[in-house]
């Protein structure tokens, strides 16, 4: 997979890395390396199955949508 992250320096210091494709996925880093590290850590979080995204109701329907 691969995913567009924006770089921005941070007022404070460091960058700010966020995913526009994965709203509020987000991360920072005193370096671009570091924010670059965090955000591929950010990414697998948000990526992450939960285990209560298999909970649905018994009237529950799958389908499949192509953009």
């Amino acid at each position: 997979m691969t995913l567009q992250i924006i770089l921005e320096p941070s007022e404070e210091g460091g960058f700010t890395a966020i995913v526009p494709a994965l709203p509020g996925c987000l991360s920072e880093g005193n370096s671009k390396d570091e924010a670059i590290a965090n955000i591929k850590e950010a990414i697998e979080l948000y990526l992450e199955p939960v285990e209560d995204d298999n909970s649905f109701t018994p009237n529950a329907e799958s389908v499949e949508l192509s953009i």
